[in-house]
C-alpha cells in the first residue's frame, strides 16, 4: 500500500461536485390563474381560496357558478389541457382561454386578468361554457 499522508490519515479528496439546483420556470399567469379557477370550479378548493386573487364581479361570478358547474362530477377528475392568451396593448390586463378534459369530454373556459398597482394580477371576469352569464341575476 502507498503512504497515508501526516500522521496516518489519507490525502482528502475534493468532494464531488453536485450540479447547482435547477429554479422551476415559472408558469405564465395565465396558467396559474387557469389551474387556480379549475381547482375551484371542480370542488377542489374552496371559492374563498380565490378571495385575494380576485377584483370586481369575478369572486361574485366565481360564488354563483361554482355550485352548478358540471366540473363537480364523480367521473374523471379535470386537466387543463391548453390555456392561451390575448394581452392588451397596455399590458395591464390580458383575456385567457382555456381547454378543459373532463374524460372524453372537453369544455370551455374564459377568464380575464388585470394587473394592479402592485403588479400582481388578478383574475376580474370567469366564464365556463356560458355558465358566467347564464348565471348572472336578472
Amino acid at each position: 500500500t502507498g503512504p497515508r499522508g501526516s500522521a496516518g490519515h489519507r490525502p482528502r479528496t475534493p468532494a464531488p461536485r453536485t450540479p447547482e439546483p435547477r429554479s422551476p420556470r415559472a408558469l405564465p399567469p395565465h396558467t396559474v390563474f387557469a389551474e387556480r379557477l379549475l381547482a375551484v370550479l371542480s370542488g377542489e378548493r374552496p371559492v374563498h381560496w380565490m378571495l385575494g386573487h380576485t377584483v370586481g364581479e369575478a369572486y361574485e361570478q366565481l360564488v354563483r357558478i361554482a355550485p352548478a358547474t358540471p366540473l363537480r362530477s364523480h367521473g374523471p377528475r379535470p386537466v387543463l389541457r391548453r390555456c392561451s392568451v390575448q394581452l392588451h396593448e397596455d399590458r395591464a390586463a390580458l383575456e385567457a382561454f382555456a381547454t378543459i378534459a373532463t374524460g372524453p369530454r372537453v369544455r370551455a373556459m374564459a377568464f380575464r386578468l388585470e394587473r394592479g398597482g402592485d403588479q400582481r394580477w388578478r383574475c376580474a371576469a370567469v366564464e365556463l361554457d356560458g355558465l358566467g352569464t347564464a348565471a348572472r341575476p336578472a
